[in-house]
């Protein structure tokens, strides 16, 4: 395979980026729940052109008992990417960005959560990334959080992410993949729309406190669209709650979202 080449510019002289997009629009998004029968609760995202399934079990009880928490769940999350998820083929073994990943997540989904009400209990996120083209962790966030509400698992609201970033000087929201590669930073964040309360801040990059306070609102204000999105599919899945022979996915399908191995649990 050739190696990719630089773009010449990320941001045209019309002021569109390289897909077309305004700097403020996002990619087209696509939700759905309740894709895996098997799971307490699942949920898939398309978002442009990646796409990830999340499945959630529990509250259920935890295993190895070392782990557990008297006063709340432990919510563990597993994040794996398909190795032909990205066009150099990933290793299988788990890398150390997933590791990190996977914390990132769930500490941004940790304050939506009543843990406290499932002491010693475990809540398994399993979240598989079937085509990578950007903005992962913020999707996989999104995916997750419609995952946890499809499986009953109580919470205060729905957890939207996005990041925004910077190309060509202009600040740009969820990136795709050659902005992600070649531009100038981007700041993934997550939030509680109901409070504004913001869950996740990470920046990577250079950004003048003025430019990262206009990505923050930014990245509110995309957020909350997303989080309407969220609300549409949950609305749209329990009201047609039967079963359908039409469902894209079933027991069969073969994923690392059943018992998958658990990443780092005796770290």
């Amino acid at each position: 395979m050739s190696p990719e080449v630089k773009p010449d510019f990320l941001i045209n002289a019309e002021g569109l980026r390289i897909d077309g997009r305004r700097p403020d629009e996002l990619r087209p998004i696509e939700f759905k729940v309740g894709v895996l029968k098997q799971a307490d609760g699942s949920a898939y995202i398309k978002q442009g052109k990646t796409f990830i399934i999340a499945a959630v079990y529990g509250p259920r009880e935890l295993h190895p008992r070392h782990l557990t928490l008297s006063d709340r769940a432990y919510l563990r999350v597993v994040y794996r990417m398909a190795t032909f998820s990205v066009p150099d083929r990933k290793k299988p073994a788990p890398s150390r960005r997933e590791r990190e990943i996977s914390m990132v997540i769930a500490n941004a989904l940790k304050p939506a959560l009543f843990l406290e009400d499932f002491p010693k209990a475990v809540v398994d996120i399993f979240i598989q990334v079937i085509q990578a083209d950007g903005g992962t962790r913020c999707a996989a966030i999104n995916a997750a959080s419609l995952a946890l509400a499809d499986a009953g698992v109580p919470m205060k609201c729905l957890v939207p992410a996005v990041a925004v970033g910077k190309a060509d000087g202009t600040l740009i929201v969820d990136l795709g993949d050659q902005e992600d590669k070649y531009g100038e930073g981007d700041v993934p964040m997550a939030i509680m729309p109901l409070t504004d309360e913001i869950t996740l801040l990470q920046q990577d990059g250079s950004f003048t406190r003025e430019e990262l306070l206009e990505a923050m609102q930014m990245g509110i204000q995309a957020c909350k669209y997303i989080h309407e999105l969220q609300k549409d599919a949950l609305m749209k899945a329990y009201a047609t709650k039967a079963p359908s022979e039409d469902d894209d996915f079933d027991d069969d399908m073969e994923t690392d979202l059943g018992e998958a191995e658990i990443i780092g649990e005796e770290d």
